[in-house]
């Protein structure tokens, strides 16, 4: 996301062109990262993050940061004290809200009559196509896509205006809204995704039901292989203790099979998985127990995994790759 939100700025800006000194505010704005790029083109900027102590480091770092949820209250108050704003942010955060009514009114209040909406969200057509089914667990209440976005925000008297694909968090979509009857023309793109979206078969149950088949066969494979090798007497580890490493194990029911998990986030090692508390470790313990199989859990990054652990394969370790295509990697 630090190489990410620098470009997400540039581009924002460049088809925005807010007016100078214009107000961007983000909610869900974590340590600032985001607005301190927006910082960055002359832009003030305000957080909104809920997480007390992140906001008070954010604020500390010169990122002016309300600790708390985002409200039309708090919305409100930011009005009142900094003015409308011409820009708004959500990212990675509008499908972690129960209420997205009492959201969006904030957000329509707070802008301005020229101000725009962005946010960044997971696309639903992604989970389908690139198996990003362990994307589907208890903070993520919403998976988008455009044909409903665009009814949603056009009940709230907003209007789709933009949509951008992009690939973090396994596919996403960029979503630009304005206010209705607002000065910018909508894009082509949002007409070019709703025909792909028909084209897809995004809204016919039979895509789901195959999309089911699929994974149901990836994890047919998956506990196929580690119930042979277990039954060898070997070792294996699993490489991710994050959130969707928790969805895959639990949905592909492979927690009996691990011995261990590593992880490269400082956070996460001394820890254990929840539920099945297995131990988490740091991923330079591969090297000293040395286990026969690995099972990358973040099978996103599985490249740049199997590129930081070379020495591993030369060792005679091998790699299980369970998503989206079942493989084992033997060799670099």
């Amino acid at each position: 996301m630090q190489e990410h939100f620098p470009k997400y700025a540039k581009k924002v800006v460049e088809n925005i062109r807010p007016s100078p000194n214009a107000l961007v505010v983000d909610i869900g704005s974590n340590d600032g990262t985001l607005l301190q790029e927006f910082k960055k083109y002359g832009l003030r900027v305000i957080g909104v993050e809920p997480a007390t102590e992140i906001a008070r480091i954010a604020t500390e770092k010169g990122v002016k940061t309300f600790a708390g949820f985002f409200t039309p209250d708090l919305a409100f108050q930011i009005k009142q004290e900094y003015g409308p704003a011409g820009i708004i942010t959500a990212n990675n955060v509008f499908a972690n809200v129960d209420d997205l009514f009492t959201l969006t009114e904030g957000i329509r209040s707070l802008m301005a009559p020229d101000g725009v909406f962005v946010f960044e969200s997971f696309y639903l057509a992604d989970v389908i196509e690139n198996k990003v089914f362990d994307f589907i667990y208890h903070e993520h209440l919403s998976a988008f896509s455009v044909a409903p976005v665009q009814r949603f925000f056009q009940h709230r008297g907003m209007q789709l205006i933009d949509v951008q694909r992009i690939p973090t968090k396994g596919g996403s979509l960029r979503y630009t809204i304005q206010l209705a009857g607002g000065p910018r023309k909508i894009s082509s793109s949002v007409a070019s995704m709703l025909q792909f979206e028909e084209s897809f078969g995004l809204y016919r149950p039979e895509t789901f039901k195959a999309f089911l088949a699929e994974i149901d066969s990836l994890k047919t494979s998956t506990v196929a292989c580690l119930k042979k090798v277990k039954s060898e007497g070997k070792m294996v580890a699993g490489y991710g203790a994050s959130i969707t490493g928790t969805t895959l194990i639990y949905h592909f029911g492979i927690g009996e099979y691990l011995d261990f998990l590593v992880d490269d986030n400082p956070a996460k090692q001394g820890r254990f998985s929840p539920g099945q508390h297995i131990p988490v470790y740091d991923s330079r313990v591969l090297y000293d127990r040395k286990p026969d199989y690995v099972i990358i859990l973040a099978w996103r990054y599985a490249e740049q995994i199997l590129r930081k652990h070379k020495d591993f394969l030369k060792q005679g370790g091998k790699f299980i790759i369970p998503v989206p295509d079942f493989r084992i990697i033997e060799q670099v």
